[in-house]
């Protein structure tokens, strides 16, 4: 057995026919915008004893883009023990396929998007302010930077467990 890559339309027909979809993606991300019949299993949680497949014959993965479904294909086929693929392009291809998404924009942004907007308008905001009123305000836009740093070498953010914490998240599924 070996996890395969597979069309968009594919992956509707096997669907139809009781093969079960898992988007690997933050819940952030599948609260915001997902295929229907999805169900929400992050990669971060992912293991045999997590993913409820019963009898099921065939499970497909997902993700937004197809990367980090691709990434981690030997995790997706170590979770199942029934025929595995994953969702070629991921969810960016189901919807060029023309195929059906649910969109709840009443979610918030999901996190890494909330860190990129938040990051940026800080370093913005420092460079500007270090060139119009005070050098010193330079130290900020340094300080984002070896913060962002550190979250690519750690593997955690800080600026992402704050943001995570904010009342505008409490409300996401």
């Amino acid at each position: 057995m070996s996890i395969r890559t597979i069309t968009a339309e594919r992956v509707s027909e096997l669907l139809q026919k009781g093969a079960l979809l898992f988007d690997v993606r933050e819940a952030d991300e599948h609260a915001r915008e997902r295929i229907g019949l999805a169900r929400n299993a992050p990669l971060a949680t992912l293991s045999r004893s997590s993913l409820p497949t019963g009898d099921v014959r065939a499970v497909v993965f997902h993700c937004k883009s197809g990367a980090r479904t691709a990434a981690n294909a030997a995790k997706l086929e170590a979770a199942t023990d029934c025929d595995a693929y994953i969702l070629e392009g991921g969810l960016e291809a189901w919807k060029r396929a023309g195929l059906p998404v649910l969109i709840d924009r009443k979610q918030p942004l999901d996190i890494i998007r909330q860190v990129q907007i938040t990051a940026g308008a800080l370093v913005l905001a420092g460079v500007l302010l270090g060139a119009i009123v005070q050098p010193v305000f330079y130290a900020l836009a340094g300080a984002i930077g070896a913060g962002l740093v550190l979250s690519g070498v750690s593997g955690t953010c800080a600026m992402a467990s704050i943001l995570r914490r904010m009342p505008w998240n409490r409300r996401m599924a």
